[in-house]
């Protein structure tokens, strides 16, 4: 830029207020105070003011450059809004049905806006300093009826892609359309035009939209619909990548320029953590004032019951201890509708861990079984083995100790290679991220340098084609009785490790807790 005292123009900053003005290189007046460009230009006669510039190039070429490069005024909750488009039409193609995107995830999300003041209100808090002009048509005070025309024509409302009739297209639901006005400036700090501000925002009683919460969204919206899809399993198909998360905003439009502080809003270099996703799905739906979620029933997929024989098919046990959990969240109450449902207006807003709360379950029943003390599955083991040498045509009891030995063989395999993957992950996007229009050319000259030298390595190190992503699967573990390299204990009987008592059966194990005086005596 050259710093120049224009005289001439009056104006005050519309981000500063400051009356300090210079022109840039097409001739535009800039802010020396806080380098607000705005879209005002100055005719030049003496070619003399801007050094190495033709009247001509400002007059037209570089103006148009410059519009090229700039692309659409965008704002930060609509690069968070086409995060959660890609991550919505991701889950649909995992098997979710289409109204968790084009209805719940919508209704949150649209709730969410009007909550922040971003939109569905008639005072955005973008109006404070930059003017914008809202469309105010329909517009409804109601929280849940209102459905008004909210999104400018680059953002990506949440409606079914491809093919759609006439009538699908005049019921689409849309999002908030934020109008620039002509004075409208954008930051040189950022691509989206409140970027340096979001980035600094930090109002009492507001939750900020952040990359994690883009997740809490997706499973605010599971839960709602009471999808086959845990927090876990969410978690683990990002990772997979079969969900948008880590470098989605490389999927934003072209016209939609990201830099500077921009990066530090969507670009994430850690993997999303459990108990983080938990505890802000928790404060998202509180802040949105959701109301009591659906029942959790018997036939839902989160029941315990239902999620138990789930993990028990996974981690390999026999069917026969179903029964058994099925006993355990009748007795502990743990599988009724009032404590299963998510309830965000409650006094003590919580919703259950289903998938630990299943597995915990499992532990529960393999405790009253076993005991798990470190002994006595090993003598119930030697009991088995030998009934299962002497009765080779009988249904085999389950040996625990060689369920545990094929356990751990596959567990490691697993790990191992989820290790290796995490090791190999690129974390840099190949849509360079770059702190200004300036360092541009720098980051995509070294781009090119990084991609180059990681395909010369990739030949030298290992010759072998890369192996395609893996399809999605519930199951991260299948057995079958044709495999013949891994025992599958499915059919095993827990007859060497249950006694009949009466009617009915009991666990040969009268204990449960693990005394530690006893270690001591031992010892």
């Amino acid at each position: 830029y050259n710093v120049l005292n224009v005289k001439e123009f009056k104006e005050r900053c519309t981000q500063c207020a400051a009356v300090s003005w210079g022109l840039t290189d097409e001739g535009k007046y800039y802010c020396t105070s806080c380098h607000n460009v705005t879209e005002i230009s100055k005719e030049v006669i003496n070619t003399g003011d801007i050094p190495n510039t033709k009247i001509q190039a400002i007059n037209r070429g570089l103006k148009r450059k410059r519009k090229l490069e700039k692309g659409w005024d965008w704002y930060v909750c609509e690069g968070f809004q086409c995060i959660l488009c890609q991550q919505a039409e991701a889950l649909k193609t995992l098997g979710v049905g289409p109204e968790l995107k084009n209805e719940v995830l919508h209704n949150f999300w649209k709730r969410y806006l009007q909550k922040s003041k971003q939109a569905y209100c008639k005072n955005p808090i973008y109006t404070s300093r930059r003017k914008a002009v809202v469309l105010e048509e329909n517009l409804s005070h109601s929280d849940w009826e209102s459905e008004p025309e909210l999104l400018s024509d680059f953002s990506f409302p949440f409606v079914e892609s491809g093919a759609e009739s006439q009538s699908d297209v005049n019921t689409q639901k849309s999002f908030p359309v934020i109008k620039a006005s002509q004075s409208e400036t954008a930051s040189v700090c950022s691509g989206s035009l409140d970027g340096v501000e979001y980035s600094r925002r930090k109002e009492k009683g507001i939750v900020k939209m952040t990359m994690p919460r883009t997740l809490a969204f997706c499973y605010l919206s599971l839960l709602w619909q009471r999808e086959t899809i845990t927090l876990s399993d969410l978690l683990r198909f990002v990772e997979e990548d079969h969900i948008p998360y880590i470098n989605s905003f490389q999927h934003f439009p072209e016209e939609m320029k990201l830099y500077g502080r921009d990066k530090g809003i969507f670009a994430i270099e850690s993997w999303p953590d459990y108990e983080d996703i938990y505890k802000k799905t928790i404060e998202v739906a509180t802040f949105l004032d959701l109301p009591r979620f659906p029942d959790i029933t018997e036939d839902c997929y989160l029941h315990p019951n239902i999620l138990c024989m789930k993990y028990l098919m996974e981690v390999n046990l026999p069917d026969e201890m179903h029964n058994l959990t099925c006993q355990v969240v009748k007795l502990t109450g743990i599988g009724e509708v009032d404590f299963l449902t998510f309830d965000p207006i409650a006094k003590m807003a919580k919703t259950v861990k289903y998938d630990v709360q299943a597995v915990a379950i499992i532990i529960v029943v393999l405790k009253l079984l076993f005991l798990l003390d470190d002994n006595l599955e090993w003598s119930l083991s030697n009991l088995a083995e030998k009934h299962n040498e002497k009765n080779k045509e009988d249904n085999p009891w389950f040996d625990f100790r060689k369920w545990y030995q094929v356990m751990k063989r596959t567990v490691d395999e697993k790990k191992q290679k989820w290790e290796e993957a995490r090791a190999k992950y690129i974390w840099k996007s190949e849509k360079p991220v770059y702190h200004s229009s300036i360092d541009k050319s720098v980051v995509y000259k070294r781009r090119e340098m990084v991609v180059s030298l990681q395909k010369q390595f990739s030949t030298l190190v290992d010759s072998t084609p890369t192996v395609g992503k893996k399809s999605p699967s519930s199951f991260q573990f299948s057995w079958s009785e044709e495999d013949t390299d891994r025992t599958c204990f499915h059919g095993h009987s827990l007859q060497g490790i249950l006694k009949k008592k009466d009617q009915s059966l009991t666990t040969k194990n009268s204990l449960y807790w693990l005394s530690t005086q006893k270690f001591c005596k031992r010892y």
